[in-house]
């Protein structure tokens, strides 16, 4: 090949890239042009947040409903359990500013290319969500489609390979209304949009505070136990009517000071379910007595999966009166008034709010209650067997017989 056909062929190659080029940027051009129609404005207009008064969201054959009552956000699917409004104004506040990053006209044959056919018990769904008056009527409604994802080249696999990682999502497509002719895609994968009711309840839950002694009592009495302490800040733990050859391991009730103080649940069972259907009718029961005077029973059913069913009832015996000090100062007698009455409004409010737990049966994961569910046996030392007489004589003969097989020292 001569240096002439040589630039021949380079001009050839440089023109093709051009080309190329061009029509690249003619189909982005295309595709973000009308993004930009849609992103001039909001997807679902200027929604009226504050109208808002229930929230259907449905997808496959699920349905959820999210409804405000008596000024407070529930989940019927739930016997109108409280909901958890920090999740709901995250999503009418996504709702309201939904703008559109890329748009573009589809036809019915391909919706199910993005997921956009109607929900039910077919492939390829939308999510619906329906965003209702106090009346029941649709404010606005959304089908939410396929996750976008972003790919990234060259980035070694979780396997160690390179090449071509799947990527992550960075967005959804979706469609304005059921009958809409424009998909478009939104920079945010809306993925804790589902229509499963546990996933919006409050989960708020009861806090037990200062424990002064922890029992647990098994429908087979030889395993239950009951451990004290003398003071809030002890560490050592004291069994109640241990008997002589019994002593407390330490490591094994080291976290029974602060067991239960921020524990939470996973779903709420119907309200008209009967304790013997979970087990509550014989159940495990874990009583817990507080430093406040405030007393925990809480009972276990059967486990399944990684769940237990669970009921709580609390009471409390909160002072009325203050007892002045030994060495009380007349001068300090208001501010420490002042402060009995603060503390006292702070255990009624809590005593309150914890009683409300009492009229459900929850579902909580095993290691919320797993540092407490040992039995007696478990809870003690392990005791060092004394080894029979048999094995000590047979001890004591190879010990003599090896003597004799020693060479005299020198």
């Amino acid at each position: 090949m001569n240096r002439k056909q040589l630039f021949i062929l380079l001009a050839l190659v440089v023109v093709l890239g051009v080309l190329g080029l061009v029509v690249h940027q003619r189909n982005q051009s295309a595709w973000q042009g009308a993004g930009r129609k849609g992103s001039a404005g909001k997807l679902l207009g200027e929604l009226p947040v504050n109208d808002v008064a229930s929230i259907m969201i449905k997808g496959g054959t699920n349905q959820l409903d999210l409804v405000r009552k008596d000024n407070l956000w529930r989940v019927k699917q739930r016997n109108d359990y409280p909901a958890n409004f920090s999740e709901i104004s995250g999503l009418l506040l996504k709702a309201a500013d939904l703008k559109a990053a890329q748009s573009e006209e589809i036809g019915p044959s391909h919706l199910g290319r993005y997921k956009l056919l109607p929900p039910g018990p077919g492939t390829n769904t939308a999510v619906l969500v329906e965003l209702r008056d106090e009346a029941g009527k649709v404010i606005r409604s959304l089908l939410l489609g396929k996750t976008h994802m972003r790919k990234s080249e060259g980035r070694p696999s979780p396997m160690g390979e390179m090449g071509e990682s799947e990527g992550w999502p960075d967005g959804r497509y979706v469609m304005v209304g059921t009958s809409a002719k424009t998909v478009a895609v939104v920079s945010d994968p809306l993925s804790n949009i589902e229509a499963k009711p546990e996933q919006w309840l409050n989960k708020d839950f009861f806090k037990v505070e200062k424990i002064r002694s922890v029992a647990v009592t098994y429908p087979l009495a030889t395993n239950s136990w009951k451990v004290t302490r003398d003071t809030e800040n002890a560490t050592d733990w004291k069994l109640a009517d241990a008997k002589a050859d019994e002593k407390l391991d330490s490591s094994k009730t080291s976290s029974f000071s602060y067991a239960l103080s921020s524990p939470s649940f996973n779903d709420v069972l119907p309200a008209d379910t009967k304790p013997e259907e979970v087990g509550l009718d014989k159940p495990t029961v874990i009583t817990l007595d507080t430093f406040d005077n405030f007393t925990y029973a809480i009972k276990l059913g059967q486990k399944t999966n990684d769940s237990l069913p669970m009921t709580l009832s609390v009471t409390a015996q909160i002072p009325q009166e203050r007892t002045p000090g030994k060495d009380e100062k007349p001068e300090d007698k208001d501010k420490l008034d002042k402060e009995f009455k603060d503390n006292q409004k702070k255990l009624q409010d809590k005593l309150s709010q914890e009683q409300a737990y009492g009229k459900r049966i929850y579902l909580v994961s095993n290691w919320t209650v797993d540092s407490l569910l040992k039995e007696r046996g478990q809870l003690l030392t392990e005791k060092k067997e004394e080894p029979k007489k048999e094995e000590k004589a047979a001890a004591t003969n190879d010990k003599d017989a090896a003597d004799l097989m020693e060479p005299p020292k020198p």
